[in-house]
């Protein structure tokens, strides 16, 4: 089977460093044998928000781009699971659940599809062991105006 590693160089992609908080929370907390993520919004490799990811979905930001936001979403939260279990091939029992928020404009109502960004990366990523229940949800506005935020939990070795 592929490691973690193998599978995002397969798919063209490479971890961020795991981001600090901006404020007073901790990017992540391990409690037992869960991790549970902070919010991670759609920041790239370089550590900041493209232009394509500010905005609302609806409008300023196009369905694609959304997509393209959850994607990196899921990849700052995999980058703090690494950072709290050191591996993700031997740390990584399961993704338990995702949350989405979906910065959407008024009457934008596709944010299932926009998340699947997010949910068909993680199992990309990490096989069975990502499969998740998540929940999404349309909110007004986002942090550094990002178009998409998820906050995850993982059960963990």
């Amino acid at each position: 089977m592929s490691t973690v590693t193998e599978r995002l160089a397969e798919l063209g992609l490479t971890l961020p460093k795991a981001a600090a908080p901006v404020a007073n929370y901790v990017p992540f907390i391990r409690s037992g044998n869960l991790v549970i993520v902070s919010g991670q919004i759609c920041f790239g490799l370089d550590g900041t928000l493209a232009a394509d990811h500010k905005g609302k979905l609806g409008a300023e930001v196009t369905a694609e781009a959304g997509l393209e936001a959850a994607k990196l979403c899921a990849l700052n939260v995999l980058a703090q699971v690494q950072a709290a279990v050191g591996d993700l091939d031997h740390g990584v029992v399961q993704c338990l659940r995702l949350g989405g928020f979906i910065n959407a404009a008024p009457g934008f109502h596709a944010l299932a599809p926009i998340m699947n960004g997010a949910s068909d990366l993680m199992v990309a990523v990490l096989g069975d062991r990502g499969r998740h229940a998540r929940s999404t949800v349309g909110v007004a506005g986002l942090p550094l105006d990002a178009a998409v935020e998820v906050e995850a939990m993982f059960e963990v070795k």
